[in-house]
């Protein structure tokens, strides 16, 4: 991650990027941040391609109540979170805007919460969410893949397994009851055997000139306004 500027050197044109992770079971083949490291890696490929670009510290725990049954895992759940999310942006009011990078779909409910109080304090703040087409949930081949380009040495790929193979909308209702563990006893929700570098790479690569754009509009529309 790029060193953190001095505050002489936020010029009036700087946006702020804040990766938001957790700290939740990722099967037994990835580290507990797998989430935070994604995002964090995206933010900083992106702040060394961007000027004005200036990355927070990542939020590393959040809301991951749906892996609750798996040791390790850390949760301050959707309120807290999204009080979190509000007092960062409104600590920001120096910034042109801040954009929220976003790893863990689980935190949906509490930053889109969080973002709706602050555009009607008409604060300037958009929330990106990665779009990977046909990836998989959680843990499995997509997850994996990127957590192999990124951070190898922290993959156990002998452990890699296949996990609950059914499309998230299947399991929803189950998930959103019981959790995680109810559906998928190893974690995955997926199958995280065929996962490659390479692969990785390429999704990695997809997800970094969708969120450049983003930023680029974002941004663009702060600075006019």
């Amino acid at each position: 991650m790029p060193h953190a500027p001095t505050w002489t050197e936020i010029s009036d044109k700087t946006c702020v990027l804040v990766p938001v992770g957790s700290y939740e079971q990722h099967g037994p083949h990835l580290p507990l941040d797998t989430d935070t490291q994604i995002a964090t890696y995206l933010c900083s490929r992106i702040s060394l391609a961007t000027k004005n670009i200036v990355v927070a510290p990542p939020i590393g725990i959040s809301a991951s109540g749906e892996h609750a049954g798996f040791p390790g895992t850390l949760s301050i759940g959707n309120e807290a979170l999204a009080t979190v999310v509000v007092e960062l942006v409104r600590s920001c009011d120096w910034a042109t805007g801040v954009v929220l990078v976003n790893g863990h779909g689980g935190n949906f409910s509490a930053v889109q919460r969080a973002t709706a109080q602050l555009h009607a304090e008409q604060r300037r703040v958009a929330s990106w969410w990665p779009q990977i087409k046909n990836g998989d949930a959680h843990a499995g081949m997509t997850e994996t893949s990127m957590m192999l380009a990124i951070n190898p040495d922290a993959v156990r790929m002998p452990l890699a397994d296949l996990g609950n193979t059914k499309h998230v909308s299947e399991l929803a209702h189950e998930l959103m009851t019981d959790g995680v563990r109810a559906v998928s006893p190893n974690g995955i929700l997926g199958d995280a055997r065929n996962a490659t570098a390479h692969h990785g790479q390429v999704v990695l690569d997809e997800l970094f000139a969708d969120l450049a754009q983003f930023i680029d509009t974002s941004c663009s529309s702060w600075h006019d306004s």
